[in-house]
């Protein structure tokens, strides 16, 4: 089996099998349940794949991606019902602002490093969930301000023409998704994904080598804010009425990332896994087996311990490094 999945061929193959399997099987024998599952584990991969980017590519501790996640989602919610731009592009614009957003963040979050470099980024999550309780997120009234005053007024997010329907927006979320790993593969295969190997390893070596390190590590921000700001944008669409901020607190911040390093951060088949954990796996749990919030609790608990003992373990290392005082 080892000798398989280093075969060249495999990774290539194992995409073609995951992809063809979500486009063409899953829809037709999962039910209407499922699918909203495995939407979300699609949408939800990207955001883990976006923070085990900074964190297992480049050594940035970020616990803040649920911001980008979050500003993505409302902007996207926003402009769809002030516009009547094309969904596609709405995602690209909730995108880039949150790309720009992210880069803005990171000049001084730069100045830090490690568990500090963690901490400042929670607290971009916690202020986001404070922001997004002032502003009444998601509220669905008509303009780019408008609030509704009672949730049977909420109108539904629209989606795609083409994809109207669960399983049809299901399939567009896949291809989404792909196009953003196929996107953060081009980086890390290329120039950057250097720069950034470099950068983990040692940064001293890196500025001898003569790496830009903070063009490099702004890069890597705007890159991960932008893939997160688009699921944030999906996610809206997968949802489309009940969204609450719950998904974009502090909370949040700390699940996604105990969820990543539990799936891997050291490649993008990690944010997979990590998609399947959070959405398949503890719905599974919750929904299907005795004693569903028993399974809730303990899942939080041991994501949490996770955390804790990476972080322990990743501090120690630094030390090591001479990167921590």
């Amino acid at each position: 089996m080892g000798a398989i999945v280093k075969h060249k061929a495999f990774e290539p193959g194992a995409i073609a099998v995951i992809v063809v399997f979500a486009l063409f099987v899953a829809p037709s024998i999962f039910g209407a349940f499922w699918i909203t599952n495995l939407t979300q584990m699609a949408v939800f991969s990207v955001v883990a794949a976006s923070a085990g980017m900074l964190y297992g590519r480049v050594g940035l501790v970020s616990l803040g991606q649920v911001a980008p996640y979050g500003i993505g989602c409302w902007v996207t919610m926003r402009l769809a019902y002030a516009t009547s731009l094309p969904f596609p592009v709405l995602l690209l614009i909730g995108g880039i602002v949150a790309a720009v957003i992210g880069m803005l963040i990171g000049l001084p979050a730069l100045r830090v490093s490690g568990l500090y470099l963690a901490l400042v980024t929670l607290m971009l999550a916690a202020a986001l969930e404070t922001v997004l309780g002032v502003l009444k997120f998601p509220n669905g009234g008509s303009g780019f301000s408008g609030v509704v005053t009672s949730l049977s007024d909420l109108a539904p997010m629209r989606r795609p023409g083409f994809a109207e329907t669960d399983p049809a927006y299901f399939r567009f979320t896949v291809i989404v998704a792909l196009l953003l790993f196929l996107l953060a593969y081009v980086f890390l295969a290329g120039k950057p994904g250097r720069a950034w190997a470099s950068i983990r390893q040692s940064e001293p070596s890196a500025i001898a080598a003569g790496i830009a390190i903070t063009q490099y590590k702004l890069i890597a921000f705007a890159l991960a804010a932008f893939m997160a700001g688009v699921a944030g944008g999906l996610f809206a669409g997968s949802v489309q009425q009940s969204i609450g901020i719950d998904q974009f607190s502090r909370q949040a911040a700390l699940f996604l990332i105990a969820v990543v390093l539990m799936g891997g951060v050291h490649t993008l088949w990690g944010a997979l896994l990590a998609g399947f954990f959070s959405k398949v796996m503890l719905d599974l749990l919750t929904s299907y087996m005795v004693g569903g919030q028993f399974w809730n609790n303990f899942s939080l608990s041991l994501f949490g311990f996770g955390l804790m003992m990476n972080l322990i373990q990743s501090t120690k290392a630094m030390e090591k490094k001479g990167l921590l005082g």
